[in-house]
């Protein structure tokens, strides 16, 4: 069983008022086939942690570390992550002007496994794979993510995450800016990927609504860049009622 490990995280960025602490020792463990839920008020590192499992350059990593099946991950360049078995569906999916959505997907499916998929199979994966999250198929000859609307640039995230297979894949707030019918049809790709796969999902959101779609295991709440507190499906009801107020005045427990 595939298992991914954050021992005691710091991490910091440099800002124009200088370095900035952001994580403050993140302990986290996710099994093969788990969904953890990660939620908490802005500004309180949850995008920090999915960048730094990433690689993002931007972010320091004090101390710590992040284990994938007994591997270390910071010492792995952002594509050896990505041939380990990690995948990082962003918040906000950037354009690539003059790569076809076609050609992104058998590069770094190529990249990924080591050898070009057969195309029969290939083209009869991705047809179908479109076909599931309601994507027309001319979006696979259109550059990447150009002129696509929010909820169509999230089903793209979603389309690499059902054709590459990752082990881990972390989703940062991919719930945002979608309505109803997308947010459906998103969460559909996600829960086939898991299924398909025995995926573990890493779900960084602000709201609840996508968990009625992607039943988590657990769910963390991260405050001031700790893991404030944690427990089961119940705490992010909890979380709805409540908000994070009370967690804004108490020490951080992990």
């Amino acid at each position: 069983m595939s298992v991914l490990e954050i021992k005691d995280l710091h991490v910091s960025v440099e800002t124009d008022q200088g370095t900035k602490q952001i994580l403050r020792g993140v302990d986290l463990i996710i099994n093969e086939g788990e969904i953890h839920a990660i939620m908490g008020p802005n500004g309180s590192g949850k995008s920090t942690l999915a960048y730094t499992i990433a690689g993002h350059p931007k972010y320091h990593v004090d101390s710590g570390s992040i284990l994938l099946d007994g591997a270390e991950v910071l010492t792995m360049t952002v594509d050896e992550r990505a041939r380990a078995g990690l995948f990082l569906a962003m918040q906000y999916p950037v354009e690539i002007p003059g790569v076809t959505v076609t050609n992104f997907l058998r590069t770094a499916k190529t990249a990924i496994d080591g050898e070009a998929p057969a195309i029969r199979t290939w083209i009869k994966d991705v047809r179908e794979s479109m076909v599931k999250l309601r994507m027309d198929k001319s979006f696979a000859e259109r550059n990447v993510n150009e002129g696509f609307s929010g909820g169509e640039k999230k089903r793209n995230e979603i389309l690499q995450l059902e054709l590459l297979k990752p082990k881990f894949a972390v989703l940062d707030e991919t719930d945002s800016g979608l309505d109803v019918d997308a947010l459906k049809i998103v969460s559909e790709g996600v829960n086939r990927a898991k299924e398909n796969t025995g995926l573990g999902l890493l779900l960084i959101t602000h709201y609840t609504r996508i968990l009625r779609y992607i039943k988590p295991d657990f769910v963390h709440v991260f405050v001031d860049g700790r893991i404030a507190e944690q427990g089961g499906p119940e705490l992010a009801d909890r979380l709805e009622d409540e908000g994070y107020d009370r967690f804004l005045t108490e020490t951080p427990v992990g």
